[in-house]
C-alpha cells in the first residue's frame, strides 16, 4: 500500500513527523488495505495548499483508476471534481439537479444554480415577449433552445462571452480588476466579461455573447 501512494521507505516515520500531504496519502493507503467496495471521501484535500492539492488530486484519481476501486468524493471545488471524477452530480437543497460525465455538465449546465455555481458565464433574468425574442434589463436577445416558451414566461438565461456569439451587449464598465493574464470587466447590471485590455471606468463596451437558455 506504501509503494501504492509512493511512501515507500516511510514505514517507521511518525504521522506525526509528514507533512500534510504525506498524512493525506497514508489514510488512503489505510482506507484501501482491506480492498473497501466503495470509498468515500469528504473535502479530503480541504487543508492543503494550491500546489499540493493540484499533486495530491492526480495521485488519488491515479491510484483509483489503478484500484479499479469505485468511490464517492464530496467537495466544494469545482475543479477538484473536475479533476477527479468520471461523473459529477450536484447537489442543491438535498436534491440532484445535474449529472454527467464533466464535458457533458459543462457544455449544458440545463440549471441557473448550476450554471452559476461553474461561473461559467453570466446569469440573468429575462421574459418572453414573442416565439423567439426574450427582454431582459441588459437587452432584447433571440431565443434558440429546444423549449417551449408562451409569451410572458420569465425565463433564466446564461450569457457566454464569444467571438462567435450572434447577439451583442453594448453597456457601462463600472470595474475593473487585473486577473492573472487578463481583466475582469464588471458592466452595468452586474455582468461580468474579460478581456486581454483595460478599458477605462465609465467606457462604453460592445461585447458579442451567446445566450443560452436555462431551467
Amino acid at each position: 500500500m506504501l509503494d501504492l501512494v509512493n511512501l515507500t521507505g516511510f514505514e517507521n516515520r511518525k504521522v506525526t513527523d509528514l507533512s500534510g500531504g504525506e498524512q493525506q496519502r497514508v489514510a488512503l493507503a489505510r482506507a484501501l488495505a482491506p480492498s473497501p467496495r466503495l470509498l468515500m471521501f469528504d473535502e479530503p484535500l480541504g487543508a492543503l495548499d494550491k500546489s499540493l492539492k493540484e499533486d495530491l488530486l492526480n495521485q488519488i484519481r491515479a491510484i483509483l483508476h489503478k484500484t479499479k476501486i469505485p468511490a464517492i468524493y464530496v467537495t466544494h471545488d469545482q475543479d477538484e471534481a473536475f479533476t477527479i471524477a468520471d461523473r459529477i452530480l450536484f447537489l442543491h437543497d438535498g436534491d440532484i439537479i445535474r449529472d454527467g460525465t464533466p464535458d457533458e455538465v459543462w457544455t449544458n449546465p440545463k440549471s441557473a444554480w448550476t450554471a452559476r455555481m461553474l461561473g461559467m458565464g453570466n446569469v440573468i433574468e429575462g421574459v418572453i415577449t414573442s416565439a423567439n425574442k426574450v427582454k431582459t434589463e441588459v437587452g432584447i436577445f433571440t431565443l434558440n433552445c429546444k423549449h417551449k416558451h408562451p409569451k410572458g414566461e420569465k425565463i433564466s438565461l446564461l450569457l457566454k462571452q464569444s467571438e462567435a456569439g450572434d447577439d451583442e451587449i453594448k453597456l457601462k464598465v463600472e470595474d475593473v480588476l487585473f486577473k492573472q493574464d487578463q481583466f475582469q470587466v464588471k458592466l452595468r447590471g452586474g455582468l461580468i466579461i474579460h478581456s486581454k485590455d483595460a478599458p477605462k471606468i465609465g467606457q462604453i463596451i460592445r461585447v458579442k455573447v451567446q445566450v443560452e437558455c436555462l431551467t
